[in-house]
Order: structure tokens, then sequence, then C-alpha cells
């Protein structure tokens, strides 16, 4: 009887821990979830960017109160802030590999390789090998990587994400961007992998890797964006949290207005996609001039000072940012990587040598496909950017790929409509293009040039000192953590 006691008392008390530890469990903090969860916030935070920073540097729009230090390329220190996104995406991954799923895994590397892209592109050498291992090393002050061991990882990763994706065809929950498709993804990761080698095309090699073989290998085996329905993007909804950027912003409807520069472009080029950009000046509104009429649309120039800019508007003389973007809480997707980006890269990898093909139907793929992204998504305007009109501007004499009798004339064309496609669109590429090829030349004042690059945050210096202050002396000399270096991709 004593035996029989003694072992319900044992029973009674194993069953007392087992509830008292289920009682402890906070269901209001959970240690797992899965990654599904995670990947839509992690999506919009890499693909939703129209911010204004891009459009002043690459001298779009200007302001006529408080110019930004974009505008006058006087930028100092950058931000660190997508470490925090490659947090989200580690989480993701660590839940990904308890399910044992090859898909999240895969977005796990494109999504590094994404915001790894991003910190070198805007500051050179970076924390990479040893980025993220806080929580499972203890590895608080991170080495940094050089530019190139960077750009090394970020094609390892993207190889990654490549072959995992395509182990599972499963269908990808949570996922915004392609509701689920893999072998968009798939497209995706390819597309970007051809940006991120072009983005060499000043070294040749990348840790031993030849970049146009790589290029051509990629071209030759990989899926790719085949038109405008791959474009990775967010699309916007009217809803809370979800609505376009620039929605109601009180700054983009008062001071925003277009840059001289951009407009004279596309006036030259007689370019009907100058209208879904801009308004007409308000001289052009009081006489009636015809929407498609170019002479009814004129900048500011992005050197002078506030005062000068605000005496145009005072005159009527200036076009403000087409207020669809600050009046259309949809008004247009955010593209991140687009259809017409990948066939002008793929224009420049035929001039440059890099695949065989033809550099003109790449070209005028690309041109069609950004009228056809206007067409479908700013429908007010879509008398002027019709299949017809597209094939009329192809023949432009500033657009007409025929025309150019040199490489450096064909690159600058390609170039230069990547830059048109992108108002908006694609956040600081046209930027990095410039500084990449000298295209499309950005105007400066007397005695200025354009940053290369922005300054490490002052919280490198307070956190991780020894590791900044060896990456700047290994890559500009001690001291000289300034905007004018040229990072090892541009040198």
């Amino acid at each position: 009887m004593k035996r029989i006691l003694i072992i319900l008392l044992s029973c009674l008390a194993l069953v007392s821990c087992e509830n008292l530890t289920s009682m402890n469990v906070d269901p209001n903090n959970v240690t797992t979830t899965h990654p599904q969860l995670l990947l839509p916030d992690i999506a919009w935070n890499a693909f939703s960017d129209a911010s204004t920073g891009p459009v002043h540097a690459c001298r779009m729009q200007v302001k006529n109160d408080q110019i930004s230090s974009e505008q006058t390329y006087t930028w100092t220190r950058g931000s660190f802030g997508d470490y925090a996104n490659l947090r989200n995406v580690q989480k993701m991954e660590e839940e990904a590999q308890a399910i044992g799923s090859n898909a999240y895994i895969g977005l796990a590397e494109f999504f590094k390789a994404c915001f790894f892209y991003n910190l070198t592109m805007t500051f050179g050498d970076i924390p990479y090998s040893q980025a993220l291992k806080g929580e499972t090393e203890q590895v608080y002050t991170p080495v940094y990587d050089t530019q190139e061991q960077v750009f090394v990882g970020i094609l390892h990763n993207l190889s990654t994400a490549d072959s995992l994706l395509a182990l599972d065809a499963s269908v990808i929950d949570g996922d915004i961007i392609y509701g689920g498709d893999v072998s968009q993804w798939r497209k995706l990761v390819n597309s970007f992998r051809l940006k991120v080698l072009m983005s060499l095309s000043r070294r040749g090699t990348v840790g031993g890797m030849d970049v146009a073989t790589e290029f051509a290998a990629v071209v030759a085996e990989k899926p790719l964006f085949e038109s405008i329905d791959d474009d990775a993007k967010v699309v916007y909804e009217d809803k809370t949290g979800m609505r376009y950027p620039q929605y109601n912003s009180t700054m983009q409807s008062t001071e925003a207005y277009s840059d001289s520069t951009f407009v004279q472009r596309l006036v030259d080029r007689q370019d009907p996609r100058l209208f879904t950009f801009c308004q007409q000046t308000k001289n052009a509104q009081e006489a009636g001039l015809a929407v498609d009429d170019f002479t009814a649309y004129e900048g500011g120039d992005p050197i002078v000072t506030a005062d000068r800019i605000n005496a145009k508007v005072g005159e009527g003389k200036i076009s403000k940012l087409n207020e669809r973007f600050y009046f259309d809480a949809v008004n247009e997707p955010s593209i991140w990587l687009g259809y017409a980006e990948v066939q002008q890269i793929l224009a420049e990898a035929v001039v440059r040598g890099w695949i065989a093909g033809n550099a003109q139907t790449y070209y005028e793929n690309g041109v069609r496909a950004s009228f056809e992204f206007y067409r479908t998504y700013c429908t007010d305007y879509a008398q002027y950017l019709s299949e017809d009109a597209v094939e009329t501007y192809l023949d432009g004499e500033l657009v007409d790929f025929a025309q150019a009798t040199t490489n450096e004339e064909r690159i600058a064309l390609i170039i230069m409509q990547k830059y048109i496609a992108s108002f908006y669109q694609g956040g600081w590429t046209p930027y990095y293009e410039q500084l990449r090829t000298g295209y499309p030349g950005f105007r400066v004042s007397a005695g200025t040039d354009y940053p290369r690059r922005w300054m490490y945050p002052q919280s490198e210096y307070t956190n991780n000192a020894a590791n900044v202050e060896a990456a700047i002396t290994r890559q500009f000399g001690m001291g000289n953590d300034n905007i004018s270096e040229s990072t090892w991709q541009n040198e």
C-alpha cells in the first residue's frame, strides 16, 4: 500500500510540473513563428521606396524651401538601418530551417543579398562575414569585410537562393510580391544577379571570378524577367499602412518642383512620360496650353538658392510635381527591379561584348516596357503613351539607337533611358549608374563634385571604433571617412 501511494504521489508531481511549465508559457510572447509571418514586412521594407533623396540628387526635382543636402551634394553620414532588416531576415531563415523549407531559406538568401548590396553601395567596406552574430556567437564588434569580399558574398547568396528555390515548388505563403509563385522569385533572383554583376563593370573580376563570363552564364542558363508582369514591385492600396509613401505629403504638394535639367532632357527628346511626372507651369495652365504641349513645362535650376526658385514660382514659370504623387493614395507601384531595367542591362552587356545578341532590340524593348508601365498605371495619360507613340519616340534623333556610332554613345543612350524610367523608382540606382558610367551627367556648382559614398554612422565610432577605423584606413587612408572617396567598385 505504501508503494502504491509513493507511485501516485510521483505521478501527481510530474503532472503538476508539466502543468506549471505550460502555465508559464506566455501566449503573447512566443519564441517561434512561421516564416510566412515575417516575409511581408521584409519584402515591404526591401521594395517600397519612393523617397525624395534620390530624385533631388539625380536632378529630377528641386525644392523652393530648405533645400536638401541631396540637392546640394553636401550629405554626410549614412545609416546602418538595413542591419535591422537583416536581423528580421535572419529570424525568417532560422524559422525556415526549423520547418525545413527550402523556399523560405532561399528567400532569406535573396534578401540578405538585397540589404547587403544597399549597404556596400552606400559605404564601401561593411561588416558582412561577422554581421548578425551577436545572438548566436556573441560577436558585438564585427570586422569590416572589403567591398570585393562583400560582392563575392552577395553573388554567393544569390546563387544559393536560386538553387534552393529550384528545389521547392511549393506556394510561398505571406508573399506580397508574387503571390507565392516560386518561379517568379527565381526570375527576380537571377535578374538581380545581372544587376549586381553589371555594377562591377569597372572591375572585370571579383574574388577571382570573371564578371563577364559569370554574367553570360546566368543569361544562358537561368530564368530572367520576360515582361513587366515579372517586375519586383509593391502595389499600394488605400488602406492604413499600405498607401503610396508620398500620399498626403505637405512638402510634396507645396515645395516640390521639377528640375530644369530633367525637364529639358525630356523636352529635347519629346518624351511624353514628362506629362506623368510634372504639371504644366501656372502660366501654361492659364494660357490653356494642351497637356502634350512641351512648351508648357519648365523646371528650376538645381544649383541656385531657394529664393531664386521661389522667384520662378511667383512668376508662374515652373512645373510642380504631378499631383498624382501626393493626391493619389495608390498612385503607381514602386518597382525595385523591373523588366525595363533588365532589358537595358542586357543591352549594355551586348555593347560591352559580354553576351551575344542585338543591343538595339534590348534597348528598344526596355523603352517599350517603360511606356507600357505608365500606360498601365497612369491611365489619365495613356493616350500619350500608346504603342504608336513609343515607336515614334524610338525614331527620335536623340533616342534612335541606330544613330549611335560608338560604344560610348550606345552606353550613354542606354543609361539615359534607365535614368528617365527611374523617376521615383529604384531608389539610388541612377546615382550609382552616374558614378559607374559617367552618364547621364548631373549639373553641379563650380568647384563641386559628385559625392562617391556616405560616411559611416557615428554609432560605429562609439561601438565598433577599432574595426571601422581599420576599414577607413584600408580603403582611403587614416581618418579619410568622407563623401569624396571612391570605393573599390568604382576605382
